[in-house]
């Protein structure tokens, strides 16, 4: 196949009808310029122009019957680059956000609300999921950025910064039923009945870790995948849960939860906003991201 430049070339010296004029329009030399039409001609095994004292004349059994074809062909790429042009720098298109339910409730709502009345045309799609989850998601490139547990290790994401911190605290009921005194060494919380998130959840591995280092082991008998079971679960007298402060503020200033002080308090974690390493983000997603910013 005849290469892409070779045919753009053809198209500028039929438009200009001179070597020279179409070497200006091209910013190359002319001897570039008639080396093209010749390696064009002898790819496809006939003549294009016909060269006469008045310049350069496309020819009948050659040059005109391809030229209406290329120009389309050119006209429709060049339509091709400017609508991915729009898609980059316009407020066009969708983004795709990855979070789990209570990052979603306690900090996207809000940007995503400030968001939608600044671009109201674009699309915002939004998937509970947990940390790894998300991961996997950006990786596949079913989304185009995530809010996840710190840290994260990726060589294929990039993570864009921190975005919130979080401070785990343990809570129940106001009626349930606490026999040791408060605040309470946290090897006691194992004599209540606990309640945490599953296993395979970030937050519950950073938890684990900082108990399991002061040789304190946190067996639960209820786990959930969500932050919000969690809340419930904990409202309705079932245990002690362990959940971020940031996620019960309301619960705790209503007093449908209090607070279960320990010591030593947990250590704060993070979350950060992760991104693709490729940077070719368009610019929907760009301006999502200076608002979180």
């Amino acid at each position: 196949m005849v290469n892409l430049e070779l045919y753009r070339v053809f198209y500028a010296v039929a438009k200009c009808g001179s070597l020279t004029k179409a070497a200006e329009e091209l910013y190359i030399s002319q001897p570039a310029v008639s080396q093209s039409i010749k390696q064009i001609e002898s790819q496809l095994g006939g003549t294009v122009f016909n060269r006469t004292h008045r310049g350069m004349e496309l020819s009948e059994t050659g040059g005109k019957q391809i030229f209406a074809i290329v120009e389309q062909a050119l006209k429709l790429l060049e339509t091709a680059e400017v609508k991915f042009n729009e898609l980059k720098n316009t407020a066009k298109g969708s983004v795709r956000i990855c979070a789990c339910d209570s990052v979603i409730e306690h900090y996207l709502l809000p940007i995503v609300n400030q968001y939608h009345r600044k671009y109201s045309d674009v699309k915002i799609n939004i998937t509970n999921t947990n940390s790894q989850e998300a991961i996997e998601a950006l990786k596949a490139g079913k989304a185009d950025l995530a809010i996840v547990n710190l840290p994260m290790e990726s060589k294929e994401l990039v993570l864009s910064g921190k975005v919130m911190e979080l401070n785990d605290i343990f809570v129940c009921s106001k009626d349930f039923d606490l026999k040791s005194e408060i605040p309470m060494h946290l090897s006691d919380i194992s004599d209540y009945p606990l309640l945490m998130l599953e296993e395979t959840t970030a937050s519950r591995k950073a938890i684990s870790d900082y108990a399991n280092s002061l040789g304190v082991y946190l067996h639960p008998d209820i786990e959930v995948s969500g932050h919000e079971a969690l809340i419930r679960l904990a409202q309705s007298g079932l245990g002690i849960a362990c959940l971020p402060r940031e996620f019960v503020k309301k619960e705790l200033e209503e007093g449908s939860l209090i607070e279960v002080k320990t010591e030593p308090c947990m250590p704060t974690r993070a979350l950060g906003l992760v991104i693709p390493d490729n940077n070719d983000l368009n610019f929907c997603t760009r301006e999502f991201i200076n608002l979180i910013r």
